[in-house]
Protein backbone atom coordinates (compact mmCIF):
# COMPACT_ATOMS: atom_id res chain seq x y z
CA UNK A 1 0.00 0.00 0.00
CA UNK A 2 2.86 2.48 0.62
CA UNK A 3 4.28 2.16 -2.55
CA UNK A 4 0.99 2.98 -3.95
CA UNK A 5 0.25 5.90 -1.49
CA UNK A 6 3.65 6.57 -2.85
CA UNK A 7 3.21 7.17 -7.14
CA UNK A 8 0.03 8.91 -6.00
CA UNK A 9 1.98 11.43 -4.23
CA UNK A 10 4.87 11.51 -7.01
CA UNK A 11 2.48 12.09 -9.24
CA UNK A 12 0.74 15.27 -7.73
CA UNK A 13 4.07 16.95 -5.86
CA UNK A 14 7.15 15.18 -7.69
CA UNK A 15 9.18 17.95 -6.06
CA UNK A 16 8.30 17.14 -2.31
CA UNK A 17 10.25 14.55 -0.38
CA UNK A 18 7.49 12.47 1.37
CA UNK A 19 9.74 9.90 2.86
CA UNK A 20 11.07 12.81 4.85
CA UNK A 21 8.61 15.48 4.89
CA UNK A 22 6.25 15.27 8.67
CA UNK A 23 4.16 18.17 8.33
CA UNK A 24 3.11 18.19 4.92
CA UNK A 25 -0.27 20.99 5.44
CA UNK A 26 1.32 22.36 8.55
CA UNK A 27 4.38 23.42 6.60
CA UNK A 28 1.89 24.12 3.74
CA UNK A 29 4.17 21.90 1.49
CA UNK A 30 0.26 20.61 0.23
CA UNK A 31 -2.25 23.32 -0.56
CA UNK A 32 -5.68 23.24 -1.01
CA UNK A 33 -5.51 22.29 -4.63
CA UNK A 34 -2.87 19.48 -4.05
CA UNK A 35 -5.48 18.20 -1.35
CA UNK A 36 -8.50 17.78 -3.71
CA UNK A 37 -6.12 16.17 -6.10
CA UNK A 38 -4.68 13.94 -3.42
CA UNK A 39 -9.00 12.89 -2.51
CA UNK A 40 -9.65 12.19 -5.78
CA UNK A 41 -6.31 10.00 -7.07
CA UNK A 42 -6.71 8.19 -3.58
CA UNK A 43 -10.31 7.48 -3.56
CA UNK A 44 -10.04 6.08 -7.31
CA UNK A 45 -6.47 4.08 -6.34
CA UNK A 46 -7.65 2.23 -3.47
CA UNK A 47 -11.16 2.09 -3.97
CA UNK A 48 -12.66 4.33 -0.79
CA UNK A 49 -14.25 7.46 -0.20
CA UNK A 50 -12.83 10.23 1.70
CA UNK A 51 -15.62 12.50 3.11
CA UNK A 52 -15.83 16.07 4.05
CA UNK A 53 -15.07 15.04 7.44
CA UNK A 54 -11.80 13.56 6.85
CA UNK A 55 -10.19 16.12 5.59
CA UNK A 56 -8.40 16.84 8.66
CA UNK A 57 -4.47 18.14 8.42
CA UNK A 58 -3.46 15.07 10.68
CA UNK A 59 -4.87 12.85 8.06
CA UNK A 60 -2.79 14.29 5.40
CA UNK A 61 0.29 15.61 7.11
CA UNK A 62 2.10 12.67 6.51
CA UNK A 63 2.42 9.23 4.90
CA UNK A 64 1.82 7.64 8.04
CA UNK A 65 -1.33 9.65 8.52
CA UNK A 66 -2.68 9.02 4.80
CA UNK A 67 -2.30 5.16 5.26
CA UNK A 68 -3.85 5.04 8.84
CA UNK A 69 -7.28 6.92 6.73
CA UNK A 70 -6.91 4.60 3.88
CA UNK A 71 -6.60 1.32 6.44
CA UNK A 72 -9.41 2.70 8.44
CA UNK A 73 -11.94 3.80 5.10
CA UNK A 74 -10.91 -0.23 3.54
CA UNK A 75 -11.76 -1.66 7.06
CA UNK A 76 -15.23 0.17 6.60
CA UNK A 77 -16.51 -1.63 3.83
Amino acid sequence: MKEQLMEVLEEIRPDVDFENEKQLITDGVLDSFDIVSLVTALNDQFDIEIEVGSLVPDNFNSIEGMMALIEKLQDED
